[in-house]
Formats: structure tokens, C-alpha cells, sequence
């Protein structure tokens, strides 16, 4: 496999997931990753269950390939040693707030004047500068800020939890992964490294793009379940007879009609292409009645031949299992310092 990203060295002072995730990733490239744990504070992460031994599998996870070592920060001889440190690597990650870094010593300006070309990343709820940035927070207040929230789900649920962090990994990893990356490009034409001011309510504002844009340009705000995305549509998920679910993406005509045919109800095209809200969800009550007839398997039989953007709804067992997730080689059995192998979660990059 390649590993693009071999030769480079990142020092991760992050924990819990945004950090964890972006130096996963970067390690997932080849970045030789060195963790530094505090002697007297366990990361949270470590205890969510099920865990395989004394570690959480999701510790696990977001661990892997990296190397570790633990450091007193609150002590003269830790700092000198990351001192020495930084001089011969090329990336920091830490997801402190604001400010507890310049405290130990170990801010930019002091470490870059060490090390001109460290990329210093700096992974916050709120950014390292306005009104919130001392403020404590996490992925639930970080998508009501930037109101994201606001629309996601319907009148009748009010905000709805997603199943994973978004503002976390999308904001905290992922935008921290690719500002990562574009610095490490610009340094090989400046030969100096940089600061990265990475904010996850920032991104998760920026997530907002497709149908928040119209509330910035216009004053216009997406509202809950009015959106072609958000339950204002018969886009949604259906429950079956056997109390599992159908997701239904058939927004495309070609899509509609191929999957209102196969309902039996190919007259529904019609309602599908209404602007109106009230009959929206007339539609999708109609729909719900047809789909709870039939148990999951029985409509998997109807839909699985066709490209009408109707899947399953499968558990996450369920999808390591699958031939999709088999075939793109998403679960990968990994060997730990004991000798023991486990299964778990693999690396979403992939390069020829």
C-alpha cells in the first residue's frame, strides 16, 4: 500500500476523538505518529465500552499505528524533552484550550523558533481567538452554534443527535487533516512551517453550505423538515413490517418513477413533484403505510436488482459484514504488543 505521507513526523498531544481521528488518518498515510500521554489522566475515549482487555475498541481505533510516550507537561524536565523533540519533527497537534499551551511553554512562536518549519496545528471548539474561546464545549454545542442544529430534524422531533460527532470529525479531523496537508505543501516552497488555527464550530458552520447559504445571502433559514434533504421531501428513511428501515434517496425522476412503480403506486410521481409541505407529508404518510406491509428482506427482493437509490438500513455488525465493506477491505484484523489479533474499523483512504 502507499504511504505518501512516509518520512513525516507528527507529535499528537490531542485526545478524545477530533485529534485522535486527524493523526489516525495522517498515520493511516504514514505520518510516524508519536502520542503523548499525561501520567495522570486517562483518556476518556479508553473506557467507552466494549473494550478488548483494559482498552476500549474505539480507543483502539482512533490509536492505531501510533507509537506513544508519557510526559509530565506540568514538569521543567517533560518540556525540555519536548523541546528536543519538536526540533526533529515536522507536525504538533494539540487540542488544549487556548492558551494552555503558551502556559507550558510549548506555544507556537516559543517551539517555531526552535523548529521554523513545524506545522503547528491547533484543534478548538470555539478557535484560538473571539468571544468563546475560553469557553468549554462539545460536538452538541458546537453544531447549535453554528446552526447546523437548527435544521436538522423535523417540527415534530425538534434537533435531532446524529449518530456520530459531526462537527468532531468533520470539523476537528478532517479540516485539520487537510490544513495539515496544504501546509506541508507551501512548505516545500517557503521552507516555514506555520500556525493552524482549526475551529470545529467554524467547520460546522461551513457544513451548512448547501442550504444555509440562502439564510446568509437572503435572511432565508432552512426550518426543520422543510428542506429537499431534511424530511421536507419523500426522502427519508421508512419502517418495515419487521420494524427495521428502508432509506429512500429516489429524488432524481428516473429514480422516483422506478421506485414509485415497484410501490405499485406509479401515480404518486405526480405528488412527489409537489412544492407544497402539507401534501409532502401527506405523501410520505402514504408512503410509510405501503413499506410497513412488507418485512425488510421482502422488499430488498423488489429493490436490490434496481438502481432506485432504495437500500437497507443495516446495523454497523451488519455493514462490517457486508460484501461492499468486504470488497473495499473497510475491516482489517490488526495485531496488538500481547500477540492477540482483533478486528476493527480500517482506514477510509485508500490509494492505488
Amino acid at each position: 500500500m502507499n504511504k505518501p505521507l512516509q518520512g513525516l513526523k507528527v507529535l499528537d498531544f490531542s485526545s478524545l476523538l477530533p485529534g485522535p481521528y486527524a493523526t489516525g488518518l495522517l498515520a493511516d498515510m504514514g505520518a510516524e505518529v508519536l502520542r503523548i500521554d499525561p501520567p495522570d489522566r486517562q483518556d476518556m475515549v479508553k473506557n467507552v465500552k466494549p473494550a478488548f482487555k483494559d482498552s476500549s475498541y474505539a480507543y483502539l481505533t482512533l490509536q492505531r499505528n501510533k507509537q506513544s510516550r508519557t510526559l509530565d507537561l506540568k514538569q521543567p524536565a517533560a518540556i525540555t524533552q519536548i523541546k528536543s523533540l519538536v526540533a526533529e519533527y515536522d507536525i504538533l497537534v494539540e487540542q488544549f484550550r487556548p492558551g494552555v499551551m503558551a502556559k507550558l511553554g510549548l506555544d507556537f512562536d516559543t517551539l517555531s523558533a526552535i523548529n521554523p518549519e513545524l506545522i503547528y496545528c491547533s484543534i478548538s471548539g470555539y478557535g484560538q481567538t473571539g468571544p468563546y474561546k475560553d469557553k468549554a464545549g462539545h460536538d452538541i454545542n458546537y453544531l447549535a452554534l453554528s446552526g447546523l442544529a437548527s435544521f436538522s430534524g423535523t417540527k415534530e422531533t425538534g434537533p435531532v443527535l446524529s449518530g456520530t460527532q459531526i462537527a468532531d470529525i468533520a470539523g476537528g479531523s478532517h479540516h485539520a487533516v487537510m490544513a495539515i496537508l496544504a501546509a506541508v505543501i507551501q512548505r516545500s516552497t517557503t521552507g516555514l512551517g506555520q500556525h493552524l488555527d482549526i475551529s470545529m464550530t467554524d467547520a460546522a458552520f461551513a457544513l451548512t453550505g448547501l442550504f444555509g447559504a440562502g439564510a446568509v445571502g437572503l435572511g432565508v433559514d432552512p426550518d426543520l423538515g422543510g428542506t429537499l434533504l431534511n424530511g421536507g421531501s419523500f426522502y427519508d428513511y421508512y419502517q418495515t413490517l419487521d420494524e427495521r428501515y428502508l432509506s429512500v434517496g429516489s429524488l432524481e425522476p428516473k429514480f422516483a418513477r422506478l421506485f414509485f412503480q415497484t410501490l405499485g403506486q406509479a401515480d404518486w410521481l405526480e405528488r412527489a413533484c409537489s412544492s407544497d409541505n402539507t401534501q409532502q407529508t401527506l405523501l410520505k404518510q402514504d408512503i410509510s403505510k405501503v413499506i410497513s406491509q412488507k418485512t425488510l428482506q421482502n422488499w430488498l427482493t423488489l429493490f436490490t436488482p434496481l438502481d432506485a437509490c432504495v437500500e437497507p438500513v443495516l446495523t454497523v455488525s451488519e455493514a462490517a459484514h457486508s460484501p461492499l465493506m468486504a470488497e473495499r477491505n473497510m475491516v482489517n484484523e490488526i495485531t496488538l504488543d500481547s500477540g492477540e489479533n482483533i478486528k476493527q474499523i480500517a482506514a477510509v483512504i485508500k490509494f492505488n
